[in-house]
């Protein structure tokens, strides 16, 4: 009994830090490639996007960063869940490419890591937007962290971009939330914004560094399950062999567990 329980728990563990630093990534590269499909599809139909209100987890903007090899699909909004498909925009902030502030929030070390290179960026460096209102060209003003300066306040006429995430200390920390980086971008032509955004105040699971404890339900059906098989396989050992149970159980196991550390990342900071 307590073989398959020890068994159990390490095909868990394994897998967890797997898809959290490596499988994940194939996860999130999957899920670049649905959402640049569908938001295709909208810029040749125009119907991408241009006011606030879109649902979470659909696809608000292209965004490029030549210098650092970055091209990705920015989606509507920052919970955890939905930084696993890419970065996301902050709802409380206007559309990427349009004028006033726009935030895009991006994880540093998991689930594909699309901002993983941001603090390399220098100021004059280019960021590229494509929206349902046109291409925009952002022009990097500098990087900072907690306690620096902020900047400086943006005109009339120009269009700030803030891209938000971690940053580690090096490979051992991949784990670790780390501190909140900042880059910040001006361009002097963007386009009009479209509306407001949302008057009610952003929920925290939204905000930086911060957790979606609406998670915990499905977590612990998610465990719940992996209970259940782990009690059948014991039970299923006492009639057949070892082999065969095993060979039966560890594809539902490993599903179980990337369901699992699906929900768990939910329940993690957002920004790593």
């Amino acid at each position: 009994m307590f073989s398959s329980i020890f068994t159990m728990v390490a095909i868990c563990s394994l897998w967890f830090v797997a898809q959290m630093l490596f499988l994940g990534g194939l996860a999130q590269e999957r899920s670049q490639d649905l959402l640049y499909a569908e938001y295709r599809e909208q810029l040749a139909a125009a119907t991408a996007p241009i006011e606030p209100g879109t649902d979470p987890g659909r696809p608000v903007a292209l965004l490029s960063i030549p210098d650092i090899g970055l091209h990705q699909v920015v989606v509507e909004g920052t919970a955890s869940g939905d930084l696993l498909a890419g970065p996301g925009h902050r709802r409380d902030s206007v559309l990427p490419g349009q004028a006033g502030a726009s935030v895009v929030y991006g994880r540093a070390s998991t689930y594909g890591a699309p901002f993983a290179e941001l603090a390399d960026l220098t100021a004059g460096d280019r960021i590229d937007v494509v929206s349902g209102q046109g291409s925009t060209t952002y022009t990097v003003r500098g990087v900072r962290r907690a306690g620096d300066p902020l900047p400086q306040v943006l005109e009339p006429e120009e269009g700030g971009l803030t891209l938000v995430s971690g940053e580690r200390a090096g490979w051992w920390s991949a784990l670790s939330p780390g501190e909140v980086l900042y880059v910040d971008a001006v361009t002097r032509k963007p386009f009009p914004s479209a509306g407001s955004p949302p008057g009610e105040a952003l929920p925290e699971s939204e905000k930086a560094f911060a957790i979606d404890q609406g998670a915990l339900p499905t977590l612990v059906l998610c465990l719940a399950a992996l209970i259940a098989l782990t009690l059948g396989v014991i039970a299923a050992r006492q009639r057949w062999s070892t082999a065969l149970v095993w060979v039966i159980a560890s594809p539902i196991a490993v599903a179980l567990s990337w369901m699992s550390t699906d929900v768990v990342m939910r329940l993690l900071p957002n920004l790593m």
